[in-house]
């Protein structure tokens, strides 16, 4: 089982979620998603007070730049947001939600194509309900549950869970033996030592 733990305002996650799910498929690994708080890594521990794309603009100039590039080779539309970035925390507790009844991961894609392509508001509820419609659950009953205290608790939860597996940014993915894999572009990596040391074990 490989854990993917992403952040709905982390732009290398979009590419990530999109293509994670066929690239496991054929890999033979199993995903377990995991949405977390980027924030309280970033803020709360290592001090930064906006997105390190935001504090350096070079960075930032050349991650959009990449962006671009990343998702025209993938076929993945990509639109600059018009705020960046945006709050999160509605549509992670949302995702939280999901994860008993299976809709978390079409969800998410619906979330980032919503921020990265469509430039909507995530943070709106009233941009979340449709999303979550279309996953076949009921937007006013997931709402509801995503603004209760066990949604809370579980949210914080994966967030400090990731603090203490030595996460620092997102996407991320660690392997069955404890392996952490960072970016986008160690996707295909952290698929292939999930696979081949799940086969060692089993040997």
């Amino acid at each position: 089982m490989l854990e993917f733990w992403y952040e709905f305002a982390s732009t290398y996650s979009y590419p990530a979620a999109m293509r994670i799910e066929g690239l496991a498929e054929e890999a033979g690994v199993a995903v377990a998603w995991r949405p977390f708080l980027l924030g309280p890594l970033l803020y709360e521990h290592q001090g930064m007070k906006d997105s390190p794309f935001n504090v350096v603009p070079v960075k930032g100039e050349y991650m959009w730049r990449d962006m671009e590039r990343v998702c025209a080779a993938e076929g993945l539309p990509l639109n600059h947001p018009s705020q960046f970035p945006r709050n999160t925390l509605l549509a992670a507790r949302v995702a939280i939600v999901g994860l008993e009844d299976g809709w978390t991961p079409a969800f998410s894609r619906a979330v980032y194509q919503a921020n990265f392509v469509a430039d909507a508001d995530i943070s709106d509820p009233a941009v979340l309900e449709p999303l979550i419609a279309e996953v076949g659950a009921a937007p006013g009953a997931v709402l509801d549950a995503a603004a209760g205290e066990a949604a809370k608790a579980r949210l914080k939860e994966h967030t400090e869970m990731a603090r203490g597996r030595g996460l620092f940014g997102a996407p991320s993915f660690i392997t069955p033996d404890g392996e952490l894999f960072w970016g986008n572009d160690r996707l295909e990596t952290a698929l292939r030592w999930a696979r081949d040391h799940a086969s060692m074990e089993t040997a």
